[in-house]
């Protein structure tokens, strides 16, 4: 406990980072304290408030060595970019150089933000089994190269929080013995029941290590390479509190994290959403907005909507959470050839709470999750969507179940190539089918996030996939930039076609208030095969937005287009007809 010794407000630790400190807090830090040590109670109990002093002290340090200027939240300008940092090479320059170059030369004013996935060194799952937090990857560049895309992109950086490689030096003080790794990770007795977590592989969730104590069993939710911290131990939370403000110093403007569902482990419980999570959570929103204001905090939680959404606390959470349902419901209605359940879905959602919103996406580095699919569109159908993906070239991955089954977890295609046809199979409307796609997930409420794979068509790399033997690959192809560069310059080709119309849509909608994350949106229903919003920006602008989610032309009645502007291009047969997979943004 803190022993208060009459000074401004000085604090002996006990037992946090070892040995006795004496941590003095100046008044303009009191306040900061006190919501740590109330939030850090749950988690920590009596030694909340010893942490929050250490935390404090960083705090101050940080602010006193590396100010960052406050930033804007977000408007109408705002869209991410979604990249590996090595997704464009050129075999002669550092990749992250050679993807400055092609940010500034062609998404400029078009891209605000950048993220860019985790860029540090690793042993596996491309990335996020980070060996140094610390360190730029060598093959990918440096923190100057990182710092040079900040200058001109807001940056968004992984935290890969719930894991770690098992190659790092934390797990090799682990293995060791040695202090501070060796009480870093969780233990289990091999025999223990762990029928009850929830997990997303089929993996054993318990992996034998031989160490200098001999054999030790330890969690690891994902695979035997990516060892699970344990947050028990308070020195895991400081360490993580240090990398953040690295990120932040570094150009970091928001930070994602990763798995942050898994990330507090109680045995006799499902091991994901615990109130400790949520705890550290808004610990690390508190941190971010007292150093950095302005910056965000983004959590990454691929479960169904109130499970997702609850990452926003009461305001005093996330920032942003990644709008999980939107992708596979999207494919599914697009697929499927019918509004129905997307409707239903969108006219559901909730309002957020003020300083909240969700980043809207159709694609990522990942698969399209299926998770969110749960009690919102008939397993039926869920299987009939599977089905198509596997005759477009795609793959599925299963999560093991607490009965021992399996469910589809994940669908491991590119989005172009998900486009293909629908449920009946192949057919001519690809192009505009996937630009449906990306112009819905455009027009939304929050934030838009692109996939550079959406951006340039790219169709599915099974090169690529037979190289590494992951499914996932298939959708994380790295272009040589003598070949795409000729594509993106020949506008009768697939990957110019798409690239410059999406381009020319992002000019657009910068301009366009209606389009601010939080101006209003209200589902309309219009007409069978029509997905239709409306968005009212502050100013008491409006935009109708209609999507065609069919291969057939549908009559509109000339009341819902009458003395509207349609901001879109579009080639109308009749000013009253929408053409398959057409959308039309109405002023």
């Amino acid at each position: 406990m803190p022993t208060n010794t009459g000074t401004d407000s000085a604090f002996i630790i006990q037992g946090i980072t070892g040995g006795y400190i004496v941590q003095s807090i100046p008044q303009a830090f009191i306040e900061i304290h006190q919501r740590l040590s109330s939030l850090l109670k749950l988690p920590y109990g009596e030694r909340s408030d010893d942490l929050a002093s250490v935390i404090v002290r960083r705090v101050e340090h940080f602010m006193a060595t590396s100010p960052t200027p406050a930033q804007p939240v977000w408007s109408e300008r705002d869209v991410f970019l979604i990249t590996y940092g090595d997704s464009l090479t050129d075999g002669d320059r550092p990749p992250l150089q050679v993807l400055k170059d092609f940010l500034d030369q062609q998404l400029e004013g078009l891209i605000s933000t950048v993220h860019i996935l985790p860029y540090f060194p690793y042993s596996s799952d491309d990335g996020f089994s980070v060996i140094d937090y610390l360190q730029v990857n060598p093959t990918l560049g440096d923190w100057d190269d990182i710092l040079a895309i900040s200058d001109n992109f807001r940056l968004m950086s992984d935290l890969v929080i719930n894991h770690i490689s098992r190659e790092s030096l934390w797990f090799a003080d682990f293995v060791g013995g040695n202090q501070p790794g060796r009480d870093y990770f969780i233990e289990e007795n091999p025999d223990t029941n762990v029928s009850m977590v929830t997990r997303p592989r089929n993996s054993p969730l318990l992996v034998p290590i031989q160490t200098r104590r001999g054999t030790r069993h330890v969690w690891a939710t994902f695979s035997e390479d990516q060892i699970d911290l344990n947050f028990r131990n308070p020195d895991v939370l400081i360490s993580m509190i240090d990398i953040v403000l690295f990120y932040l110093s570094k150009g970091t403007s928001v930070v994602r994290l990763d798995a942050i569902a898994f990330l507090w482990k109680e045995l006799n419980t499902s091991c994901v959403h615990l109130p400790e999570t949520h705890a550290i959570v808004k610990a690390i929103r508190l941190i971010m907005e007292e150093v950095c204001p302005g910056a965000l905090l983004l959590t990454e939680t691929n479960v169904p909507d109130p499970e997702n959404f609850s990452y926003f606390g009461n305001g005093d959470e996330a920032h942003v959470v990644y709008q999980f349902a939107l992708p596979p419901l999207v494919l599914h209605a697009l697929n499927r050839g019918t509004e129905k359940h997307l409707v239903r879905w969108a006219s559901a959602l909730p309002d957020f709470p003020e300083g909240c919103t969700v980043l809207n996406f159709t694609a990522s580095h990942d698969g399209i999750g299926l998770r969110s699919l749960e009690g919102v569109v008939p397993d039926s159908d869920v299987a009939e969507l599977v089905d198509s993906m596997h005759r477009f070239g795609g793959f599925v991955s299963m999560r093991s179940m607490p009965d021992n089954g399996e469910e589809p977890y994940e669908i491991n295609i590119s989005l172009f190539d998900a486009m293909k046809g629908t449920r009946r199979g192949e057919d001519q409307w690809q192009v505009q089918r996937f630009l449906c796609a990306q112009i819905i997930m455009l027009g939304m409420k929050g934030i838009p996030a692109l996939y550079i794979h959406s951006l340039l068509a790219t169709p599915n790399d099974i090169s690529g996939l037979e190289r590494s033997g992951r499914t996932r690959s298939i959708n994380r192809r790295k272009w040589e930039m003598d070949e795409l560069m000729p594509e993106l310059d020949n506008p009768s080709s697939i990957q110019g076609l798409i690239f410059n119309t999406l381009k020319d849509i992002l000019e657009i909608r910068q301009n366009e208030p209606c389009f601010h994350p939080d101006a209003t949106q209200a589902i309309l229903h219009i007409k069978t095969g029509i997905f239709a919003f409306n968005r009212k920006s502050t100013g008491g602008r409006s935009l109708t937005a209609i999507h065609n989610m069919t291969a057939n032309p549908i009559e509109l009645s000339n009341s819902q287009i009458i003395n509207k502007l349609n901001l879109l291009p579009h080639n109308q047969k009749k000013p009253s007809l929408i053409e398959p997979y057409q959308s039309l943004w109405l002023v």
